[in-house]
């Protein structure tokens, strides 16, 4: 009898506690979208994960100022191919964000060709 009497509480004082960690997070979201809180972090972690200057990209790449776009995509796709072979998804990542930055870089030039 106690034991069971044991049970029924801890299964009732496990469901109203589980009520109330869902209801403080629902509400915790509703306070984070109303004041702008969410979008800024979402913002943060997007601006971290693409931070990466052009000089890291080159040193990534191993490529200098000089280098044609076109040298710079097969040096991308001989480090990407070797990576993705060699099961590095982190070093792959980091030789397509230097791929990307220095595309930004290259698309934003003026072409000079007389």
């Amino acid at each position: 009898m106690a034991g069971r009497l044991l049970a029924n509480l801890l299964v009732m004082g496990g469901t109203v506690l589980g009520k109330a960690v869902v209801q403080a997070y629902r509400q915790a979201i509703v306070n984070a979208n109303s004041s702008g809180a969410a979008q800024e972090v979402v913002n943060g972690i997007r601006r971290a994960s693409k931070a990466i200057t052009e000089q890291e990209a080159r040193q990534i790449l191993g490529v200098s100022e000089k280098t044609s776009w076109e040298e710079i995509l097969k040096k991308y796709d001989t480090m990407f191919e070797k990576n993705a072979k060699s099961g590095s998804f982190y070093l792959q990542s980091k030789v397509h964000r230097a791929k990307e930055c220095l595309e930004s870089t290259y698309h934003d030039k003026p072409d000079i060709t007389n």
